[in-house]
């Protein structure tokens, strides 16, 4: 059942939150999604939150909004001590942090267990990573986090049941919290496209930082099929390198891509549009897009942002069956494809191509489910969340959209 849209009224009060994650400008999928919380969290109750930045080494020359007012040195194992005492010290009633093992210092960023002994208000730590077979050291340290954690948030169900399940952490405190995705009318592609240049076109697309993980070749090699019976179709991969895999490897991904496609002859079918995204055009390509497509290879992901997105802007989505896609794409609300096999891939997309009533009817379930996935609805999710842990303070009230 999807939750009532939240109304004006229905948080008088809220507490004042004190963030911590990586935060744009940095370039990671973390950072993106700490602003977009803090975005919606702002908007929705009017008040104006503040953030700990996460820095990797060579960050500290990074500049920032003015809202980050501390940082965290990822690689500083005195930086968390440090961080802590700004926490205590601060005037906000809570600490969410943005979890993901990679972002912080020690072994599977052990050393933020240390920062969250130290912290003595209500904590809510967000996991973007739960995987399903924990070796030893990670269940130790995850175990060790959520103990320190007054509530644990899960960005899907799944997530939720593995750490309820496999981790043994205490029910009480687990809640799931869908990740954010955009609040936008369903609507015709044939604007965005022309906004383009790509007239009626069959539109494919994926986005996202680009790694070896993401399984591109794969795509691209299903496109060889997809244009024998839909020559109009163009596969669009909207993202530019990782900044981790650039400095370790440069532009060689993305380079043997590209040579796929010019291998293949799919020059007017593939197109790698190497820039960084803001929301507004990633929304608008999104818009743009007849089929979404995700061929990630980690079969045990459990969440991703493209993903939802997609979803909440009503795509038919052909996903590989990772943990997250299989949640979501559940209930015909999308079609899963095999690992690694790019012929499962293009039956699926020229199935749908083939046949409009299908893929529109995909999309519409797709988007209802999506709507209560909404940043709106995160934000008053975790209104109500942060409302059980701390006392709120006076602020001017829900603000929803039209």
């Amino acid at each position: 059942m999807i939750a009532a849209a939240p109304r004006r009224d229905d948080f008088p009060t809220v507490p004042r939150a004190l963030f911590l994650g990586s935060f744009p400008p940095r370039e990671c999928g973390i950072a993106t999604f700490t602003k977009d919380v803090v975005d919606s969290y702002d908007r929705a109750f009017g008040t104006r939150s503040e953030i700990i930045a996460v820095d990797e080494a060579g960050g500290d020359v990074r500049r920032y909004p003015s809202q980050v007012i501390a940082r965290l040195q990822q690689n500083d194992r005195g930086s968390y001590s440090e961080v802590a005492a700004f926490v205590n010290q601060h005037p906000s009633d809570l600490l969410n942090v943005q979890h993901e093992y990679g972002l912080f210092g020690g072994d599977r960023g052990e050393w933020l267990v240390d920062l969250l002994r130290q912290v003595e208000k209500p904590v809510v730590l967000t996991m973007h990573t739960v995987l399903p077979e924990p070796d030893e050291g990670m269940l130790r340290i995850t175990r060790s986090l959520c103990d320190f954690a007054s509530a644990v948030v899960g960005l899907s169900e799944t997530g939720r049941n593995l750490l309820e399940h496999v981790y043994k952490i205490n029910p009480v405190k687990l809640r799931t919290i869908h990740h954010g995705v955009p609040d936008v009318p369903f609507r015709p592609t044939d604007a965005a496209k022309a906004s383009f240049g790509i007239g009626q076109r069959l539109v494919i697309s994926t986005f996202g930082l680009i790694n070896r993980g993401k399984g591109l070749e794969y795509a691209i090699e299903a496109m060889r099929d997809v244009v024998k019976h839909h020559p109009e179709a163009l596969y669009l991969i909207l993202g530019e390198t990782h900044p981790v895999v650039r400095r370790q490897e440069g532009e060689s991904y993305r380079e043997s891509l590209q040579a796929m496609v010019a291998e293949f002859g799919l020059t007017n079918n593939v197109r790698l549009i190497d820039k960084y995204l803001e929301f507004d055009e990633l929304v608008s390509y999104l818009e743009a897009t007849d089929v979404y497509l995700t061929p990630y290879l980690n079969p045990v992901q459990i969440v991703s942002g493209t993903l939802a997105y997609a979803m909440g802007c009503g795509k038919a989505i052909v996903s590989t069956p990772y943990l997250y896609a299989e949640e979501l794409l559940a209930n015909h609300r999308g079609f899963l494809c095999k690992f690694r096999d790019s012929e499962t891939i293009a039956k699926w997309l020229i199935a749908l191509f083939d046949d409009p009533a299908l893929r529109r009817a995909t999309e519409r379930r797709a988007y209802r489910f999506g709507r209560q996935m909404t940043w709106p609805h995160v934000a008053a999710d975790y209104g109500r969340l942060f409302c059980e842990l701390a006392p709120p303070q006076p602020v001017y009230g829900l603000v929803t959209s039209a």
